[in-house]
């Protein structure tokens, strides 16, 4: 991980060896709130389980879709939205981070559910980005998927 001077990352994307697992998951959590101790920022980490923390308070959130990981732009499209949300919410940047991991993560698997047959990546890309326009507070609070450690 970057937090401690290792990691084997390729380009923007983490290797293997640096997911979050079920198993690595309490050790990456103290790990990631150590380092927005450290650093005084908010801190999120993506993958098939996301990590948004800051030193005291972080939230495991569990919604998005493996093929996520295989569209170009859906970092670029959560780092939009994590600042619109930040934005408008200053004094909650935490949960502001928190909403808009969870936001995108959903809007994936809502995404994916519209998918049929002869669908691919860039329509499932396109979806994503239809269901980020059509997406509700009501859809985000009902189906966000999170604990907070």
């Amino acid at each position: 991980m970057i937090s401690s001077g290792s990691g084997t990352s390729s380009g923007v994307d983490a290797s293997a060896v640096d997911t979050i697992t079920e198993s690595n998951l309490e050790a990456s959590v103290r790990s990631i709130k150590n380092f927005a101790g450290a650093t005084g920022a908010v801190i999120a980490v993506t993958g098939a389980i996301d990590i948004v923390a800051d030193e005291n308070k972080a939230y495991i959130i569990r919604n998005g879709y493996p093929m996520m990981s295989r569209i170009t732009g859906t970092g670029c499209m959560l780092s939009a939205m994590t600042t619109a949300y930040i934005t408008a919410n200053q004094d909650n940047m935490l949960e502001a981070a928190a909403a808009s991991v969870c936001a995108m993560g959903l809007c994936g698997e809502l995404a994916f559910e519209r998918l049929d047959g002869r669908d691919g990546n860039s329509t499932y890309r396109n979806y994503i980005i239809d269901e980020v326009y059509n997406l509700t507070a009501e859809k985000l609070e009902k189906g966000a998927k999170y604990e907070i450690m």
